[in-house]
């Protein structure tokens, strides 16, 4: 399973990338998407929307099971991957790359640094 270190994660698998000094980019991690299967659909937010950290950020659907997408951070979203509408099983193949969700404008630059490294949610993969 690939961990990317340049990556901040939560325990609910969503990882987070920062783009820039107060907007990132957020997506489902390699063992969520695995835990799920293959995917059939993806609901996101909309431009604009603003978003609470550990709030429902949208859902993620597979073959008989719907999963929410939790908020790793609050703030607004700036951009929606509108690709893993058309094509979720993008979050499947590509989930750190083509497969993202959605950009977030942080509230707290600083919330990114509360979430978890690499080595700490590779502990949380094994249990």
């Amino acid at each position: 399973m690939v961990i990317p270190e340049e990556l901040r994660y939560t325990e609910d698998h969503v990882w987070v990338a920062t783009r820039d000094d107060d907007v990132v980019r957020v997506g489902i991690t390699e063992d969520g998407q695995d835990e799920l299967g293959d995917l059939v659909s993806v609901r996101l937010p909309e431009l604009g929307d603003r978003v609470a950290a550990g709030a429902a950020l949208g859902s993620v659907a597979a073959d008989g099971a719907t999963a929410e997408v939790v908020a790793p951070v609050g703030g607004e979203v700036v951009a929606v991957n509108v690709a893993v509408d058309v094509e979720p099983d993008l979050v499947n193949s590509d989930p750190y790359g083509e497969g993202w969700l959605v950009e977030i404008r942080l509230d707290d630059p600083d919330a990114v640094e509360a979430l978890l490294d690499a080595d700490a949610y590779q502990v949380v993969t094994r249990s």
